[in-house]
């Protein structure tokens, strides 16, 4: 995620804090100090960063039970509103992604039992307390995860409810049809704290529209899900293409970017084999500061590992996604380059799929 600073590691999984949380808490320590002084801003101050260690611990509960499906998670995410841990996939199976769902608010239960044990009692009255100074840092952290487990499970997307909701209702009627009932409930929750927001509360207007803008997504992740089901990389991939020899000058390929629309070209030895992507930004850049017969390999990026053309495409997807390239060769099994992968290419094929689900590719 930008703008996002990596702070640590755990077990693989990179620990992230993301700009506007920095942000946040300068704001929680001011607003407290200009109320209560040096004293109270400190007490505030730590009682956020413990509550999101919670938060964190509770984005963990999910990641180590996505691996017992073998679902890796490259990194976490602190952000003002919560915690968001980047799963490679969803869960195919319901019962992986029930588990996977509940996990996170299960380690809130654990916190707030061990916390309440600790304090000996916890009044009911106390959850809707916990801006109260007054209560004591142990009764705030524990009525606080009680609030994280009730918040987390209201049954909409991308709250952990939501996910439960969709769990359980693909057991009965298939994930493609409960992803759209979970999505449209998450994005009617979302209008719902927009409305409640304007009646004094702005950053109920921010957290309902970060959960419609990820409701959506996640409703668009599945309907491509669905559409590129059983379909390979070589259905989608660009087999009309100008590449680009890495022998050749800086001038030979100004000559070729201007004789095609593209804008990613795969740089190829003798064999056909990729070594290289030039972008058209690396060609303009590289005219500003190179001599015009620089060899292309000289200025061409490192190639990712090409994508197999047979590989399936949603794997691919995933692998771009996860990369962050905006272009990837396709080889075959002897490591020739056989085409391109675009996003451009990902779009057409969605919306082909859309108009004719039934429509039948098969290039290999």
């Amino acid at each position: 995620m930008v703008w996002s600073l990596v702070i640590g590691r755990v077990a693989g999984t990179a620990i992230r804090i993301h700009i506007t949380f920095l942000i946040f808490l300068a704001w929680i320590g001011f607003s407290a100090f200009r109320q209560g002084g040096r004293a109270e801003a400190l007490e505030s101050l730590l009682f956020i960063c413990l509550l999101f260690l919670c938060v964190l611990l509770h984005e963990f509960g999910h990641i180590f039970m996505a691996r017992r499906f073998g679902i890796a998670t490259p990194d976490v995410t602190l952000l003002p509103i919560g915690g968001v841990a980047s799963l490679e996939r969803i869960p195919e199976k319901p019962s992986q992604e029930l588990a996977v769902a509940l996990a996170g608010p299960a380690v809130n239960v654990v916190i707030a039992i061990l916390l309440i044990l600790l304090l000996g009692s916890l009044a009911p009255a106390d959850i809707t307390r916990i801006e109260d100074p007054g209560l004591g840092l142990l009764a705030r952290l524990a009525s606080a995860n009680i609030f994280l487990v009730l918040f987390n499970m209201i049954p909409a997307f991308p709250m952990d409810g939501g996910r439960v909701l969709h769990a359980v209702l693909s057991m009965r009627i298939g994930p493609q049809r409960a992803m759209q009932i979970a999505a449209r409930i998450g994005q009617g929750f979302a209008f719902v704290l927009g409305f409640l927001g304007l009646f004094g509360n702005p950053l109920l207007i921010f957290i309902a529209i970060f959960v419609y803008i990820a409701a959506a997504g996640e409703a668009q992740d599945a309907e491509m899900r669905h559409a590129f089901a059983g379909l390979r990389v070589a259905d989608a991939m660009e087999t009309r293409f100008s590449t680009i020899p890495a022998h050749a000058s800086l001038e030979e390929a100004v000559d070729i970017l201007l004789a095609t629309p593209q804008h990613e070209f795969p740089v190829i030895d003798a064999f056909d084999k990729p070594v290289g992507l030039i972008m058209r930004e690396d060609i303009i850049a590289a005219l500003k500061s190179r001599e015009r017969l620089t060899r292309v390999i000289d200025v061409a990026r490192e190639p990712k590992e090409g994508l197999r053309d047979r590989m399936p495409l949603q794997q691919a997807l995933d692998d771009m996604r996860r990369n962050g390239h905006a272009a990837f060769s396709v080889i075959d099994e002897d490591g020739k380059l056989v085409g391109m992968l675009t996003p451009q290419n990902v779009a057409e094929m969605l919306m082909i799929r859309q108009a004719r689900p039934e429509w039948r590719f098969g290039r290999v």
